[in-house]
């Protein structure tokens, strides 16, 4: 057991213990004068996390029956409230211990950026698909409530002359009617709030491809070819969705066929080391949105963890403004045009593209580097770095769905679980 490289007691001394950054722990450097309470709790929640356990009442458990948690713990036996309580309110101050971490990682030599596999993963939300209603569906039900109070009404009325069915109360149904009726319109105003945001941005991008359409006629003096940008229509469309427990979660496809109610979970791996550099959410299951925060979220971590060179991601991240921005802050982006066939012919692996055009422009390069032999083997790191991530996170901790709700609250769920990871791997990175 002693000599097992995986993350125990020794190995978690280890890395909060044996370097400068983690003499002062965690909750010294975020919690002043709070050691004593908030370093076995902030101990205990990593390595639960790392170690699968995301329940504060089996964390609670844990603090009795595991020796690991309660070494970590201190001796302490913090109760589900307090793990909850606190989980919830430090959230923000994970990002910080989150770059720590890869502080410590460069100190120990572990880490050095240079090239970054970025891709985005489904992660369930702590709330079911079937919570969710649609904008028509919450018509119809409106429509149909709003029958039922009015029968309900008019047989109250002569209630006391008229018996009524044993066991049925009038006023509790015309109430509970009543609530649900109030709760549909809440539900419908969000959907017309984020219809009318969607709305703006539509418009916006409209605007600026009529603009851009004008200027180039009237530049070549000749009608543009193709059809002119139809413009956005205002107002919620009858399948814009809401789900009524967590109302910031989406619908999405996951792999494998179906939907769920899910969060869209990003992360940016080192691919020398596999440790997570970047994380993100977002609630929209399209990831072309995703390369300029990241970037930025890249280039601002400290100068001492080095410069991000190349940033690999699939096709779902391509767009040639991703291409610009990734070059604009002097990183070589290697992002997938096109999905390739699995199985090229032989002699497509070990020959070169023709000459790239002079007057390319910069997403035809990039498409020009991607077949070359240098950038196909580049490109190639990124489904042995940041896809492995994931399955470990999701299969070996068996992460796959929030235990918190609201987008504010998930991301900090997701930093944390990506901290937990840091933590895993720089014990074995520490061991090798």
């Amino acid at each position: 057991m002693a000599g097992k490289r995986s993350l125990t007691n020794t190995t978690l001394l280890a890395c909060y213990n044996n370097s400068t950054h983690l003499r002062i722990t965690i909750n010294k450097v975020l919690f002043n004068n709070a050691d004593t309470y908030c370093k076995p709790i902030s101990g205990t929640l990593v390595y639960g996390y790392a170690n699968g356990v995301f329940s504060s009442r089996k964390i609670e458990r844990a603090t009795y029956d595991s020796v690991a948690f309660r070494f970590i713990a201190a001796g302490s036996h913090p109760d589900h409230d307090t793990l909850t309580t606190f989980r919830r309110r430090f959230l923000d101050e994970l990002a910080g211990v989150f770059v720590q971490v890869l502080e410590l990682a460069q100190e120990l030599r572990l880490l050095k950026l240079g090239t970054i596999s970025l891709d985005g993963t489904k992660v369930n939300a702590n709330a079911s698909r079937h919570s969710a209603l649609s904008h028509g569906h919450i018509e119809q039900l409106q429509a149909q409530l709003e029958v039922e109070v009015k029968d309900l009404l008019a047989q109250a009325e002569p209630a006391d002359q008229t018996p009524v069915p044993d066991g049925m109360d009038l006023p509790a149904e015309i109430a509970r009617r009543q609530e649900r009726l109030q709760a549909m319109a809440q539900a419908k105003a969000r959907i017309e709030e984020r219809a009318q945001a969607r709305f703006e941005k539509e418009q916006a991008q409209y605007e600026a491809k009529r603009a851009a359409r004008d200027q180039k006629a009237r530049d070549s003096g000749k009608k543009p070819r193709g059809k002119p940008p139809k413009p956005p229509t205002p107002g919620a469309r009858s399948n814009d969705q809401i789900n009524l427990t967590d109302d910031e979660s989406r619908i999405m496809p996951v792999s494998g066929g179906g939907f769920e109610q899910s969060y869209n979970a990003q992360a940016a791996v080192d691919t020398d080391s596999l440790l997570v550099v970047g994380t993100g959410l977002m609630q929209a299951a399209n990831d072309k949105e995703q390369v300029e925060p990241r970037i930025e979220h890249l280039v601002g971590l400290p100068e001492s963890l080095g410069q991000v060179d190349h940033l690999l991601a699939d096709t779902g991240f391509y767009s040639a403004n991703n291409v610009r921005a990734c070059q604009a802050r002097g990183i070589d982006p290697l992002i997938a045009v096109s999905r390739d066939a699995h199985h090229p012919a032989p002699h497509e692996r070990f020959t070169e593209p023709s000459e790239l055009a002079r007057d390319a422009t910069p997403a035809q390069a990039m498409a020009h580097k991607l077949k070359t032999r240098a950038g196909r083997a580049l490109y190639a790191l990124r489904k042995q770095t940041v896809e492995p991530v994931f399955g470990i996170i999701k299969s070996v901790m068996g992460f796959r769905q929030f235990s918190l709700r609201g987008l504010k609250k998930v991301t900090g769920e997701w930093t944390l679980v990506c901290l937990a990871w840091n933590v895993k791997r720089l014990a074995v990175l520490h061991l090798t």
